[in-house]
């Protein structure tokens, strides 16, 4: 199993393989997320948490996923036109991956053994976001209910 969390790669929403090194040295939100979600307004307030500190390097990741309610049934087009049309995301989304079972993406596997929640490493609904320190080490996972509001809470005192 990798090391840390700058051993992987992911594709993003235009298809292009991305080295999580690119993110060394930043505080990190990495987020399962989903278009058709009652959580989906979430990208909202995750926006505002990434435009909040980004100047304190501070990336969100989004990861959409339809595995829960087959709530994020569309291509990356149509997610990718979600995200920025309803919601102004400016932070990077990657695509479609699964974040539960044999077919979990290495990022998820990785974060789910690193840090475990409610029912044990399995994630169990979209937005749940794990939070990666600067030096790439796992340091808190937050359930799909906890808002971006609280998570601002949590950040402020990260970065005083």
């Amino acid at each position: 199993m990798n090391e840390t969390f700058y051993d992987f790669t992911a594709e993003n929403i235009q298809g292009k393989k991305i080295s999580m090194e690119i993110f060394r040295g930043k505080t990190v939100l990495v987020v399962n997320t989903a278009s058709k979600c009652g959580l989906t307004p979430q990208y909202e307030g995750l926006e505002q948490l990434y435009k909040k500190y980004f100047q304190k390097d501070f990336v969100i990741l989004g990861f959409p996923c339809n595995q829960f309610g087959n709530q994020e049934p569309g291509d990356e087009k149509s997610i990718s036109e979600t995200c920025s049309i309803n919601y102004g995301v400016t932070f990077p989304i990657f695509s479609k991956i699964e974040v539960n079972g044999e077919n979990t993406h290495p990022v998820f596997k990785f974060l789910k053994s690193k840090l475990s929640g409610f029912l044990g490493s399995k994630i169990k609904w979209n937005f749940t976001k794990f939070l990666i320190d600067a030096n790439g080490k796992p340091i808190k996972r937050f359930a799909p209910t906890v808002r971006p509001e609280k998570i601002d809470l949590y950040l402020e005192k990260l970065f005083l």
